[in-house]
């Protein structure tokens, strides 16, 4: 499945807060810099489906990535996956902030982290993992 699919689908729709499904338009605008975020995070996929299909790393329900468990990688590996899990989720936030920016709209960045969160996680594939909002690992 391409990452697009699972984690930045084209429309940035928020249904969960009635406000937000007002300004599902609004949402949906595009800016360079959510552009650029978008296309780093892409890149940077291709790295992270072995994990996510080894169980390593998994989708928080703050709509960040996380490690889940370390038994099936070496230390080496494991520290250059940590560098890229930085690189992640400072993007993820970023991207938050900046659609919660580009809306005008600064005090939605909370709201964007748990909508992405619980819409990411509804797009990852069977046998991927993810921690639900009470920090519980769960194989969907």
């Amino acid at each position: 499945m391409h990452l697009l699919a699972i984690v930045l689908p084209a429309v940035f729709v928020l249904a969960v807060n009635p406000v937000h499904a007002q300004a599902e338009s609004e949402l949906e605008t595009s800016t360079p810099a959510i552009i650029t975020l978008q296309k780093s995070m892409a890149s940077r996929f291709v790295q992270f489906r072995p994990q996510f299909e080894a169980g390593v790393i998994g989708v928080t329900s703050n709509g960040a990535l996380a490690v889940r468990d370390t038994s099936a990688i070496d230390a080496k590996a494991l520290f250059s996956l940590d560098v890229l899990l930085q690189e992640e989720n400072r993007d993820r936030a970023t991207l938050y902030r900046e659609i919660a920016r580009a809306n005008q709209h600064p005090e939605w960045e909370s709201d964007l982290r748990a909508t992405f969160g619980k819409r990411w996680i509804s797009r990852i594939p069977p046998g991927w993992y993810y921690r639900d909002s009470i920090g519980k690992w769960q194989r969907k």
